[in-house]
């Protein structure tokens, strides 16, 4: 027998609705979770993205809204925390979509980036609904906005994410801030570690559900495949991209800066590419989440964070262009794809040295990641055998400051007009900017001259930098060895080898030696460097 909305003793009105809006019967964890919230336990829930997890606490937090609260005050009446905004956003769209035949419900979003006036001016009015980042919440809270005294549901979303972005602090004090006698929702991937801590302290006696991960090999082909360095990854991603099949695509990487690298080289090799990362302002990342949606944007590069929440039937192909830190977030990013029952291709980038990230990513999955090539582009590095050294951890030997060609230009640039973009193809150089999220501005340089121009970015042919290699006619630099030379000259400082003339201290550092070689008097003679210690020689004595 199929269980429908009807039988989870749901109002009349929100099974009608969300009737209209499509679904046809209850997801595994909205049968289990619907039930024990509208009895009034406290739940742990553990559900994968995907699941239906969002209409397994909003629908019950609708039907809890449906009588009406006779405690005075305009605080709101259920409170939803998230880790992005762009996930607050669909939740609160999805609350109006399932809730649109209760006229007066009224829901408020608190995430950064948008207007501070505009929020509390829809705080100063009751409010039944609350979606929020922690870090917003907590402005409004030390502000004295927030009224908590008629809350009566807590809901956690996605609870780990929260956690691993260093939001427990946060967490900690608004629960703190709730009445005691609240009803709470956690919703998490996992609901060990550092989660179930936080689980045990904020709910009473809470029934756990656990839904068992669905396989998506059906719907959704994965491919790994090996590479050398980053350059073998740019010539992979090119040949991939130039797929008719691939209607839209996301690309993940691992920083925010990278993001707008890789678009903007995408963006001068001709693609309909934009990035999105959390450092944006909101309304650059409502208009790229508009233009994906409406089909102007083919290729979106994003973080993972960033990504959280994009619903988008028409992506067709996720590339993992750097491996997810946690293997959980795998699953979340190959979950942007074969949405609404369409089949997708996520495609996985790893260099040789990464081979331990794709074993622990194959563990939590608990199967193997099916790997492939393209024809003419193999890696030619061997991936090591199980148990052996990993690499040395540099980054694909991608090039530090000084050696790696052109410094782009900060995000902060871009008004909309593309044409004012540096130039430079798509494999061109790049510089270190991979291991952190901040983007130094563009004027800095992480080492040597500052460049005089974007476009002419090489100094003149006086003083000119080369870029590598040895030069043939340079002078050694100041310290350290250096050896023997064949024009007799030796640079200041440093040990300098063995001297032609028996290797006393001259007077100074250049010429022949005036007088004979005195013998070493042992009593602590003035070196021309180092320590300085001993007595010191007679005038008559000094050379």
């Amino acid at each position: 027998m199929t269980i429908t909305f009807a039988d989870l003793n749901l109002n009349a009105n929100l099974v009608q609705t969300i009737t209209e809006a499509g679904y046809v019967s209850p997801t595994p964890v909205q049968m289990k979770s619907i039930p024990a919230a509208l009895e009034g336990h406290d739940l742990l829930v553990s559900a994968q993205t995907g699941s239906g997890k969002t209409a397994a606490f909003l629908l019950p937090s609708l039907e809890k809204l449906q009588a009406r609260s006779d405690k005075p005050g305009k605080g709101p009446r259920v409170l939803i925390l998230t880790p992005t905004r762009e996930l607050a956003q669909q939740i609160e769209k999805n609350a109006q979509v399932y809730g649109e035949n209760m006229k007066w419900l009224r829901t408020v979003t608190l995430v950064g980036g948008t207007s501070f006036g505009f929020q509390t001016r829809a705080l100063s009015r009751p409010i039944d609904i609350i979606v929020a980042t922690p870090g917003r919440l907590m402005d409004h809270m030390r502000q004295g906005r927030i009224d908590f005294s008629r809350l009566e549901l807590l809901i956690l979303d996605e609870a780990d994410r929260m956690l691993d972005m260093g939001f427990v602090e946060d967490i900690e004090t608004i629960v703190a801030a709730t009445p005691e006698d609240r009803q709470t929702l956690l919703f998490s991937a996992t609901l060990d570690g550092v989660v179930g801590n936080i689980a045990r302290k904020i709910t009473h006696e809470p029934q756990s559900i656990e839904i068992e991960r669905v396989q998506e090999e059906s719907r959704i082909e994965e491919q790994l495949m090996y590479c050398d360095d980053f350059r073998h990854k740019d010539r992979l991603l090119d040949h991939i991209l130039r797929d008719a099949n691939i209607d839209q695509c996301v690309i993940f990487t691992a920083t925010k800066a990278f993001t707008e690298q890789l678009a903007d080289q995408l963006y001068e090799k001709g693609y309909a590419a934009e990035c999105l990362h959390g450092d944006m302002p909101q309304s650059w990342r409502n208009r790229t989440l508009n233009n994906l949606r409406t089909g102007r944007t083919k290729i979106l590069v994003a973080t993972d964070v960033a990504a959280r929440g994009i619903d988008v039937p028409t992506i067709t192909h996720v590339i993992n262009y750097d491996l997810p830190k946690q293997a959980e977030d795998y699953v979340h990013r190959i979950g942007r794809t074969g949405r609404a029952g369409r089949s997708g291709i996520a495609i996985s980038f790893a260099e040789v040295k990464e081979y331990m990230k794709v074993s622990k990513i194959e563990r939590y999955l608990k199967r193997q990641l099916p790997e492939t090539a393209i024809e003419g582009m193999e890696p030619t590095r061997r991936k090591p055998k199980a148990g052996g050294a990993g690499g040395n951890g540099r980054r694909g030997g991608r090039p530090n400051g000084g050696f790696g060609g052109d410094k782009r230009r900060s995000f902060g640039s871009r008004d909309g007009n593309r044409d004012s973009r540096p130039q430079g193809g798509f494999g061109g150089g790049r510089d270190e900017r991979r291991g952190g999220d901040e983007r130094r501005s563009s004027d800095e340089r992480r080492g040597g001259d500052e460049r005089r121009s974007y476009n002419n970015d090489h100094p003149s042919s006086q003083g000119e930098k080369r870029e590598g290699g040895r030069r043939e006619d340079s002078r050694r630099s100041e310290g350290g060895y250096q050896g023997r030379r064949e024009d007799n000259r030796r640079s200041e400082g440093g040990y300098q080898g063995r001297r032609e003339d028996g290797g006393a201290p001259r007077k100074s550092f250049g010429g022949q030696r005036d007088g004979a070689r005195k013998p070493f008097s042992g009593n602590g003679e003035k070196r021309e460097g180092g320590y300085k210690g001993g007595n010191r020689r007679p005038s008559s004595d000094r050379g």
